[in-house]
């Protein structure tokens, strides 16, 4: 049962592997708002349709300088194809060896299947988590929350982002 950190705790610092020879740490994005979709694994149908959904919805996050992470236990070389066949254009990190590290230490890593939860946390510019949400594994959680999150923690920018409602 996942335990996910709350609002208001330091999220913590991490660097993964985002392609098999570059690394991007959180520390790197703190000042602007990060968005970490945990997901489960590259190329199964709810988490393709999850990430393709985060890609198509990136205009939608621009406004408040958003940056979208997804993390998963998947390795960099699969991240990569999987990011190419869905021609995602956000990171895909690499939680892979020490295997779901980054996941446990949110809280949100599944040990019976060795894979994370379906978690979204939402980072505010100084490095805080602002809001958190477990989806059920076999369900997309769409991007509403997210968006929500960040009109909440960004209420100056929502007016700049309008018309998300009702999207995924």
């Amino acid at each position: 049962m996942a335990n996910p950190l709350p609002a208001g705790t330091s999220a913590p610092d991490f660097a993964l592997p985002r392609t098999p020879d570059q690394k991007l740490s959180l520390e790197e994005l703190r000042g602007r708002p990060v968005v970490l979709a945990f997901y489960p694994a590259d190329w199964s149908p709810v988490c393709g349709d999850q990430m393709a959904l985060y890609n198509e919805m990136m205009n939608e996050f621009a406004p408040y300088k958003a940056q979208l992470l997804g993390i998963s236990v998947d390795g960099p070389w699969c991240h990569g194809a999987f990011a190419s066949a869905r021609k995602l254009q956000f990171p895909l990190l690499a939680d892979f060896e020490p295997k779901g590290a980054v996941a446990r230490r949110y809280g949100v890593y599944r040990e019976r299947e060795g894979v994370s939860e379906r978690a979204l946390f939402l980072i505010d510019h100084g490095g805080k988590i602002a809001w958190s949400y477990v989806s059920p594994i076999s369900v997309n959680p769409g991007a509403d929350g997210i968006l929500e999150a960040l009109d909440q923690l960004c209420p100056g920018d929502a007016q700049r982002g309008g018309g998300h409602r009702g999207v995924g």
